[in-house]
């Protein structure tokens, strides 16, 4: 179930509502909130998930403050593994590595903590196997600090995750990781 049916895109797509010029005029924002609220549509996009990542050796799923949280520890909790918030600067109590993305005037920072997988000074026979989580790939900017961040600290970014990718903003092309969509707009 790597991918999904015609039907069970459409479910998905329906349950997500687009709310015209928000934040600014233009922007056409797509509504997560909708699609959470709608038991058979979030229960369909986390079974595919869980049924794509089940095998996969993955160690940790990482979600992006803050949508991904949503769909990363449930994810995490499917697979029964450990969840790791990546955080806005300032968001998180202990030691934190910090990575800088471009925005469109200026700059911005996301954390995480220095031991989110595991003791970083701790000789590991291989690097925990990360997949990192988001509701949007857009620009690709906050994404790939997300995913500098994770093998900043030793861990692997095996794979991005994301519920809608924006294809026309060309987001991928910054990702050094590979990317998977369920689904591309």
């Amino acid at each position: 179930m790597d991918t999904f049916s015609p039907e069970q895109r459409e479910k998905i797509l329906e349950s997500i509502r687009t709310i015209p010029d928000f934040p600014k005029p233009g922007i056409q924002f797509k509504d997560i909130t909708t699609l959470l609220n709608n038991p058979d549509a979030f229960k369909t996009l986390m079974e595919h998930l869980e049924e794509r990542y089940r095998d996969r050796q993955i160690d940790y799923v990482a979600g992006i403050d803050a949508r991904g949280f949503i769909f990363g520890s449930v994810l995490a909790d499917r697979l029964g593994i450990g969840f790791v918030p990546v955080r806005k600067k300032g968001k998180l109590p202990s030691t934190t590595v910090a990575e800088k993305y471009a925005l469109e005037y200026g700059f911005d920072e996301v954390e995480i903590h220095i031991d989110a997988f595991g003791d970083p000074n701790a000789c590991r026979e291989t690097p925990a196997r990360v997949l990192l989580v988001d509701d949007l790939l857009a620009t690709g900017g906050t994404a790939s600090a997300a995913a500098r961040l994770i093998d900043k600290v030793g861990a692997d970014c095996v794979e991005a995750c994301f519920i809608l990718e924006l294809g026309f903003l060309n987001g991928r092309e910054k990702m050094e990781v590979p990317v998977y969509s369920v689904i591309e707009l």
